[in-house]
């Protein structure tokens, strides 16, 4: 099992079992910063995931791939990745 599938699989986990999780998240583009805040995953789809959070007082969607968790763009705080 690769890297990305073991993400994938432990992020359709959470998404099945305890979808609200603490997000850290540092990206340039679309600017997003978000530190330990806590998030909703919204859908788990073949090569995206959707995450809902509220740091700005609104709901907002984001959508990533599984490669923002491998090279660390995103941290969910309830993965356990070592």
């Amino acid at each position: 099992m690769t890297n990305i599938e073991y993400i994938k699989d432990k992020i359709f986990n959470l998404y099945k079992t305890n979808p609200k999780v603490h997000l850290n998240i540092c990206m340039t583009n679309p600017k997003v910063n978000i530190k330990n805040d806590i998030a909703i995953i919204r859908g788990a789809y073949k090569n995206i995931f959707q995450i809902e959070e509220t740091s700005s007082g609104f709901a907002k969607t984001h959508t990533f791939q599984y490669k923002d968790v491998l090279t660390k763009r995103i941290e969910i705080v309830e993965l356990d990745l070592k």
